[in-house]
């Protein structure tokens, strides 16, 4: 129980899918009930343990990620239309994420947006500088940033698109959080993906070979990479910094999201053993 209690009491970094917030067979369609339920178990989590220092980030979902695929501006934009497409995408990002804002305030959560475009350079599609002064400053005085997937511009493709996943692995490195959760619509990861009947419990960078032909992308449109894409690089960081465990769980279920929160373990953990 110790144990648990440390690694809640540490810094986390959570992620709320698109898919988990979103309808993504629909465009721009918010999970509203879903939403507000788990912007209540992330307040109620910090009600019962103050210490508990967390960023929020969440994904596009059925919002930003059919502009972005429309307009391929994960590649790279450098034409008027792209530029126009890039404008698009931010805008459908950033309306997600003012529903998101307006369910953490409902809920009582001393939330504040920290827009990656505004802040963050990328080159080649990675962070390449992101001033963390006004992320820091949150965190110290006991507020919960809030990032989001969004559009950056970059020194070699013009714009892209950095998804939370690859903020959350800048992060990491920079800020060396205990835990990183991601909550998803799916209960983990699963062993036997279509099929859908037996989650994979554990993966280490042991068995990660073993277990990588079951992997698969996501079912629907996902142009920042599908489950493959998010245990790989899950499995890139727990390489780096062994003492990181990231989860891949189900926030769809209720309570899962505030017993995470408060240290216990959902579907797949990947650690270093």
């Amino acid at each position: 129980m110790a144990e648990k209690k440390d690694k809640s009491q540490s810094l986390v970094l959570l992620k709320l899918g698109g898919s988990l917030i979103t309808d993504k067979s629909q465009p721009r369609s918010l999970r509203q009930e879903t939403l507000q339920r788990l912007a209540e178990e992330i307040a109620t989590a910090r009600q019962q343990i103050p210490s508990l220092q967390l960023i929020v980030g969440h994904g596009a979902g059925s919002f930003a990620h059919v502009s972005a695929k429309k307009h391929a501006t994960r590649m790279g934009v450098h034409t008027p239309d792209q530029w126009l497409g890039f404008a698009e995408v931010w805008w459908d990002a950033a309306t997600l994420n003012r529903l998101v804002m307006e369910a953490f305030f409902t809920a009582g959560m001393p939330v504040v947006s920290l827009p990656p475009s505004a802040s963050v350079t990328a080159q080649e599609g990675a962070v390449a500088r992101w001033d963390l002064g006004p992320l820091k400053s949150a965190l110290e005085v006991g507020l919960v940033p809030v990032i989001y997937g969004d559009v950056i511009f970059d020194l070699q493709r013009g714009g892209t698109i950095l998804s939370t996943e690859d903020l959350f692995s800048h992060l990491v490195t920079q800020l060396h959080p205990g835990r990183m959760l991601l909550a998803g619509i799916e209960p983990g990861v699963w062993q036997d993906f279509p099929d859908r009947s037996e989650i994979i419990p554990k993966i280490t960078p042991k068995n990660y070979q073993e277990i990588l032909h079951v992997l698969s992308g996501s079912a629907e449109t996902d142009v920042t990479g599908g489950m493959e894409s998010k245990v790989d690089q899950a499995v890139a960081l727990i390489n780096k910094f062994p003492g990181l465990e990231i989860l891949i769980f189900s926030g769809d279920e209720p309570g899962n999201l505030q017993n995470v929160l408060l240290g216990a373990s959902r579907g797949t953990v990947i650690c270093s053993e």
